[in-house]
């Protein structure tokens, strides 16, 4: 039987519809990379915010009128779709064969008729062999009053160290030259089945299993459980970047305090301050909201304020959005929507600004590129360097490149600088 996996949604998604592909393949299934090819599709869904599920429903109904066609046999639903919505889903879309919540991929296997069985991490058609996500655990224990994850995904739930190193080490055997470390928030790793944070403890547990050469990125931690111990611990881990992704979503105190976060702006400003001191050309990315109920002109500004004096490197902005089961959507003073883009706008054109400065910082210096993809015709290639995260951050191009490898790490001077991306040259290393 042919099965095409559809992924939806964040990094962690993908890892699971990894894992999904991984117990088909082990299981006697043949997962194929076109969707054309197939008579089974299984989406992977995100429910996230309500664009991730209009998104999710969409491909849910492109599935159903492929299979009125006759051009599949089944189709199956599953991941954080189901989890937030169960049997109302289920009536909404009965022409559904197969469902199952995240991490069920044993009920996938049994629906489809087949027998669980012994599995490896399978690849997504996108799947770079060269860089590759490693999810350390599930669910979160911040409840922070805007988000649906708890609800979705349950309390915080750690993977063990050893299988995690189990992992990467595979996932370097087969060609992973970057692990970017994803979880709702990695600074609460281990404390459900270590007792404490132990977040440092993987890391060097990784970096003495695999090789120093091989990038080790952390995506997405809370800044109330980051101190400067933590980072002065992390700069003597080999081979972890000098980039982290701190999603701070506001500096006001009494917004984070709306929001059900802890920190205030002084620690704030802190935190980003001792990594600039330490290094200034750590590469910081955050995360905010505009337009949370509440929010007033002054606390906005507040948050641009934030950003001109920290020149952080990379910014994701979103809208506030109500979802429905969060404390934050029963907030009054919702703000009106015209409020809310006109702010983003605002942020969006100051960290335009902010990134320009500090792509300029690069100009004339030597970075290590992890090559990505490249353009024949144009003679150039494209790839990252420490301070880029894979699909979010900017690019580097290396001018007259067309020579080098996919997922080769090479060493790039920067000649130009844009407001997102870099370009230079390749010299020997």
């Amino acid at each position: 039987m042919n099965i095409y996996v559809i992924n939806l949604g964040c990094a962690k998604n993908s890892v699971d519809s990894e894992n999904l592909i991984g117990m088909l393949e082990g299981s006697g299934f043949h997962v194929v990379k076109k969707l054309e090819e197939a008579q089974v599709a299984l989406v992977n869904t995100c429910g996230f915010i309500q664009p991730a599920v209009e998104e999710s429903i969409d491909v849910i109904l492109d599935l159903e009128k492929m299979k009125q066609k006759g051009h599949l046999q089944k189709i199956g639903v599953v991941g954080c779709l189901v989890n937030r919505y169960g049997e109302d889903l289920k009536k909404e879309l009965p022409t559904v064969d197969i469902w199952a919540r995240s991490e069920e991929w044993e009920s996938v296997i049994l629906q489809l008729g087949g027998a669980p069985a012994p599995w490896h991490r399978g690849q997504l058609p996108e799947t770079r062999l060269w860089s590759r996500y490693l999810k350390v655990g599930e669910g979160c224990d911040s409840f922070c009053s805007y988000c649906t994850i708890p609800s979705i995904r349950g309390r915080a739930r750690s993977y063990p160290i050893e299988r995690l190193v189990n992992q990467a080490t595979r996932l370097v055997e087969e060609g992973a030259k970057e692990i970017c470390l994803v979880g709702q928030d990695l600074t609460i790793y281990g404390r459900d089945i270590y007792g404490k944070s132990s977040l440092l403890s993987l890391l060097n547990a990784l970096s003495c299993a695999i090789p120093q050469s091989v990038w080790l990125r952390l995506l997405y931690l809370h800044p109330d459980r980051i101190d400067s111990n933590f980072i002065d611990c992390l700069g003597d881990v080999p081979g972890v970047l000098p980039y982290l992704d701190i999603p701070i979503q506001h500096v006001d105190e009494h917004i984070l305090r709306a929001m059900n976060r802890k920190g205030t702006e002084s620690s704030l400003r802190h935190l980003f301050e001792y990594i600039r001191a330490k290094n200034p050309l750590f590469a910081l990315r955050t995360t905010l909201i505009v337009g949370f109920p509440g929010e007033t002109d002054v606390q906005f500004e507040k948050v641009l304020d934030f950003l001109e004096d920290m020149e952080i490197d990379r910014v994701g902005a979103f809208t506030y959005c109500q979802e429905d089961g969060t404390v934050a959507a029963t907030l009054s003073e919702q703000i009106p929507q015209d409020v809310k883009e006109e702010r983003y706008r605002r942020l969006m054109e100051l960290q335009s600004d902010i990134s320009w400065r500090r792509q300029q910082l690069f100009e004339g210096k030597e970075l290590m590129v992890l090559v990505e993809e490249k353009d024949i015709e144009e003679g150039i290639a494209w790839g990252r360097s420490y301070r880029d995260a894979p699909e979010v951050d900017g690019l580097v191009g290396i001018i007259n490149g067309a020579h080098l490898q996919e997922g080769a790490l090479v060493n790039v001077k920067i000649k130009e600088a844009s407001e997102y991306d870099l370009l230079g040259v390749e010299v020997p290393r």
